[in-house]
């Protein structure tokens, strides 16, 4: 298929290398430059500065859209009013209620959308995921996750702190990640309470977030995101009547990924465990791509999709509607 894609940033140029087969026809980034840059990769591609061309192209098969949280949802919904199938990354939106038009355009134009909550695909909680589905843990209790980077000289000056631009802060930033992950292994959230603050960063938006989610057989999801964490840090814990599973780093700055699955013994005292070290968790983009072009040729949901995205906004609208009172 032919990809066409918008913003050509860190994550643009991460996607563009993880299109395996398929084919980049065109680049395109506010920065010329960027634009330039990557096409240059791929021969063939085009650049620009204008993403409506490139959205509505009749050659292009996939739009990938990944800019700032502003123009995700215009340019996501004026792709898909155009026929085209869409990968955005996450958050997908700045909120909830703009991604209404793009689901209800989706379903017109039978166009699918996947979001990119890239840790659904990261190797340990794929991992993760397939020793659950087994049963051997046993029915789940709750989890408990940990998420956070300690920004970098003048982030409070950059367009995450803009509340216009971005929507949020810490909470719609890494915290719909673990919203998401909690959601995938648990189910709905039928109760959510939490709290954000800002405790360093000179900014509007909110540098911590704590979290408490409830589903309605009473399982629970306790989330803290930071992004005054210091040493950047992702720690994922899944925990069932007959064992817990750990998932810790995620490659780079958070260290070697990791999972380590303690398993209960009948005579309970200390658990038997199994540990799994993932060297190439790089690799999750590729299978975050790879899923997406599955499920355009089976004509299904995506695993990661606009339902997803809008469950876990509806979670932070109401936290962030419980701050403002």
């Amino acid at each position: 298929m032919n990809v066409a894609i918008i913003g050509c940033g860190l994550i643009g140029r991460k996607r563009a290398a993880a299109l395996g087969g398929h084919r980049l026809v065109a680049a395109v980034d506010v920065c010329q430059e960027k634009a330039a840059a990557l096409a240059e990769n791929h021969p063939g591609a085009v650049s620009g500065r204008h993403w409506r061309e490139a959205a509505i192209r009749p050659d292009v098969d996939i739009v990938i859209v990944a800019t700032t949280n502003n123009w995700l949802a215009p340019i996501t919904l004026a792709a898909v009013e155009a026929g085209k199938h869409v990968l955005v990354e996450k958050p997908a939106a700045r909120n909830a209620g703009e991604l209404e038009a793009v689901m209800e355009a989706s379903v017109r134009q039978q166009a699918l959308v996947k979001v990119g909550f890239n840790l659904r695909f990261h190797p340990a909680l794929r991992k993760a995921r397939e020793i659950v589905d087994s049963g051997v843990l046993g029915p789940l209790m709750f989890v408990r996750g940990r998420y956070g980077h300690g920004g970098r000289p003048g982030y409070d000056r950059e367009w995450r702190a803009d509340p216009g631009i971005a929507g949020g802060g810490e909470l719609l930033d890494q915290g719909i990640h673990l919203i998401d992950l909690s959601r995938w292994f648990l189910g709905e959230f039928v109760q959510a309470e939490g709290f954000i603050n800002t405790y360093y960063w000179n900014m509007p938006v909110e540098d911590n977030a704590f979290l408490l989610l409830k589903t309605d057989a009473g399982q629970a999801a306790w989330l803290h995101v930071s992004c005054t964490e210091w040493k950047n840090l992702f720690s994922f814990e899944i925990y069932g009547k007959r064992g817990k599973l750990h998932v810790e780093g995620l490659g780079g700055s958070y260290g070697t990924e990791r999972l380590v699955f303690y398993k209960m013994l009948p005579c309970m005292g200390l658990p038997e465990t199994v540990a799994w070290e993932y060297y190439r968790s790089g690799s999750s983009w590729q299978e975050e791509f790879d899923e997406f072009a599955r499920a355009i040729q089976e004509g299904r949901q995506p695993d990661g999709n606009l339902y997803d995205a809008k469950a876990a906004l509806d979670i932070i609208g109401k936290i962030y509607g419980e701050s403002e009172k």
